[in-house]
């Protein structure tokens, strides 16, 4: 053990699943393999999973605890339950398509008691052939929404000012201070996380890593992109499977975005915007599913026309 981690427990490693349990057993067998010199627990929390995820795991990692949901609550409901039962001073809010190729965990600790401040750390994340991800991106903003939303950046690819994700799509060497990291790998004080009230729940699923990053450099803490080290970071372990529930959580999230951080003019433009998006797209994958003869594309343009007739109520309303 280094000298400068407790003779308690370090870190709380905290894994949401549903129905990806395949994944899952890789995910828990990486960070077992490579996780050295720091004392950790992991905590799955499922999702109301159907693939007998309880029998397995009780044969493979009978001591990793397993809380089982009788319902899908959400991803941040139940990083908020894994939060509840943890004991370590720091947790790591991990996802379950994610494969450790490194000490991650202790390389990422030793920084963090090293440096000053309340940080939010993330890694890099690369694909299963290396190639980097993108592991950070700039908080939501109506420019960005216009940008994303009307093509602009994809007719407009290096433009920094066109692409919001310019800047993010490169490999970046040096410790960054960020907006938002990735929620597939976060790492934090677990008393921050508390403090914080954890996720916020009315994100059932997308946005809730922005909207705690948000909160969290409005506390006065910083989020930070740690190169350093990187995890592989399979992408879609549930949401593939789904894509009616990708797409439609995807839409409602960046709504409730808008309904809980932006006010007049601002909230006006984002949410007009997001639906002039989603109008575009039904015609354009339509007509390219016709060319390309893609299924998946027919699917896709019914998917953004069935998005079209959703609005969220605003809960955050009633929170004030």
């Amino acid at each position: 053990m280094d000298r400068h981690f407790n003779k308690g427990v370090d870190v709380s490693v905290i894994i949401v699943n549903y129905n990806s349990t395949y994944c899952l057993v890789n995910c828990i067998a990486s960070v077992m393999k490579y996780t050295e010199g720091v004392n950790y627990e992991i905590i799955v929390v499922d999702n109301n999973s159907t693939d007998n995820i309880q029998k397995i795991f009780f044969e493979k990692f009978p001591l990793v605890k397993v809380i089982k949901n009788n319902e899908n609550r959400g991803f941040g409901a139940a990083n908020n339950q894994g939060a509840e039962m943890a004991r370590g001073r720091f947790l790591l809010l991990l996802n379950n398509d994610t494969l450790f190729v490194e000490n991650s965990i202790f390389k990422i600790c030793d920084f963090y008691l090293k440096s000053k401040g309340n940080l939010l750390i993330g890694c890099k994340l690369v694909t299963n052939n290396g190639s980097v991800q993108r592991s950070f991106y700039p908080f939501p903003h109506p420019w960005n929404l216009i940008t994303s939303n009307l093509f602009l950046y994809k007719i407009f690819p290096r433009s920094k000012l066109m692409n919001k994700s310019y800047l993010f799509t490169k490999e970046i060497k040096e410790i960054k201070e960020v907006d938002v990291i990735v929620g597939a790998f976060m790492f934090l004080q677990r008393d921050l996380f508390i403090e914080l009230g954890g996720f916020d729940e009315n994100f059932f699923f997308y946005h809730e890593d922005t909207d705690l990053c948000f909160r969290f450099v409005q506390s006065g803490g910083r989020v930070l992109y740690f190169p350093q080290t990187h995890i592989i970071h399979l992408g879609g372990g549930t949401t593939d499977k789904y894509p009616w529930f990708r797409y439609k959580n995807k839409s409602v999230s960046v709504i409730k975005f808008a309904q809980k951080h932006f006010t007049g003019p601002k909230f006006i433009l984002s949410v007009f915007v997001h639906y002039l998006g989603l109008m575009l797209r039904v015609p354009v994958y339509f007509l390219y599913a016709i060319l390309t003869l893609n299924k998946s594309m027919f699917l896709k343009s019914f998917i953004y026309f069935r998005c079209l007739f959703l609005y969220p109520s605003n809960s955050f309303r009633k929170n004030d």
